[in-house]
């Protein structure tokens, strides 16, 4: 996998251009999904596993839930980089769901048809979560450069 062309191509379907802003970028990606994407603080999360976040692909609607932290910009890049395995479409296919005694053992409260797949970090050094975290950068860039434009453009023009 050439990670640099296929970051450069995920960002390019989404049509959003160099600047944009998050909420331009979550839009993007749930008309590229065809379904609601909800974002979700879970203060647990990550206090004794070391998870920053948790996508969970449903039949309806993708939620993603991540950690709790004092840093809006740590927050949003949590974030980014689900939004990221959203884009690249990682596994989007057979072998993506948990067993049922998984789900239910750890998520009793959350309905089977938004376990159907969950994705975390747990391999770091693998193809797909490098392609996730460089393109989570590529986004936080464009939403970076989204805000500076915003704040120039008021500074000098009111």
């Amino acid at each position: 996998m050439n990670i640099e062309r296929t970051v450069t191509t995920a960002v390019a379907s989404l049509q959003l251009g160099e600047n944009f802003t998050f909420a331009a970028l979550t839009d993007a990606v749930q008309r590229q999904r065809g379904r609601e994407i909800r974002v979700t603080e879970l203060a647990e999360l990550g206090e004794n596993d070391g998870l920053c976040a948790l996508l969970f692909y449903g039949e309806d609607q993708d939620l993603i839930l991540h950690a709790r932290t004092d840093s809006a910009l740590h927050s949003q890049q949590f974030v980014l980089h689900e939004f990221a395995h959203i884009i690249l479409g990682h596994c989007d296919g057979e072998g993506c769901s948990l067993k049922d005694v998984v789900h239910n053992t750890l998520f009793p409260d959350i309905p089977a048809s938004l376990r159907s797949r969950v994705l975390a970090r747990k391999d770091v050094e693998s193809e797909d979560e490098i392609a996730a975290e460089s393109l989570a950068d590529r986004l936080a860039a464009g939403i970076r450069g989204s805000a500076f434009a915003e704040t120039s453009y008021t500074e000098i023009f009111g």
